[in-house]
């Protein structure tokens, strides 16, 4: 089987999204890009089916020149194929995507905004902020337009009404990035609870987004 390794790792941290309760049950899906017979375009979970009944073979290949098809197993693409291709396309360092319907992202979605910087750890999506995509219905081009727009000059965004999307140069990058998105979203929360939060300057904000590019390294 072509690519076995990744089928393998993207079912992997698809477990991972209901065992870290960063996506429940169905919900969220996972892609890697890929090639297979020299084309380029991406690994992705297929639709509507349970995490831990996945096999290898159940991860369907997308060309990125691809519209929605089946695999000869009869597997669809996850609906939100579009914003993983589109995401693919406009943004070359990005080698893996995880979408979530994480709790607390979830929840400040609902509101339509973006995140402030309440807290210097916003940087870590790449902006002084943390964008928030407008609302679309699920899988249609207008949410993937909404998407990459909100993703301008970021890795991570919140999809109003939604979840959160975030990429990463591989899966674990981008896995504990989503993590990283729905700690803060949980923290700004709280911080709402108790008023309205100090936010950090712009000025502020540049310092830690220069900083920011040493996190993480390994």
């Amino acid at each position: 089987m072509k690519n076995l390794d990744q089928r393998n790792k993207i079912i992997e941290y698809s477990l991972k999204l209901n065992t870290t309760n960063l996506s429940p049950l169905r919900s969220g899906n996972i892609s890697m890009r890929s090639k297979e017979a020299e084309k380029d375009g991406y690994l992705i979970t297929p639709s509507g089916k349970k995490y831990e009944s996945l096999k290898p073979e159940d991860i369907v290949f997308m060309g990125l020149n691809e519209e929605e098809k089946k695999n000869g197993l009869e597997n669809k693409p996850s609906s939100e194929w579009r914003f993983h291709r589109d995401i693919y396309i406009n943004k070359k360092n990005a080698e893996a995507i995880v979408h979530a319907h994480s709790p607390h992202a979830t929840a400040v979605s609902s509101h339509g905004k973006s995140i402030p910087p309440f807290h210097y750890m916003i940087a870590l999506a790449g902006g002084e902020d943390i964008k928030c995509a407008e609302y679309a219905t699920f899988g249609t081009d207008e949410l993937s337009r909404n998407i990459i727009e909100a993703l301008e000059n970021r890795s991570a965004c919140l999809m109003s009404n939604h979840g959160q999307v975030a990429f990463g140069k591989n899966l674990d990058q981008a896995f504990e990035l989503a993590q990283e998105i729905e700690n803060i979203c949980h923290q700004y929360t709280i911080a709402l609870k108790l008023g309205k939060p100090k936010i950090l300057s712009f000025e502020e904000m540049k310092k830690v987004l220069e900083k920011a590019k040493d996190y993480k390294k390994g």
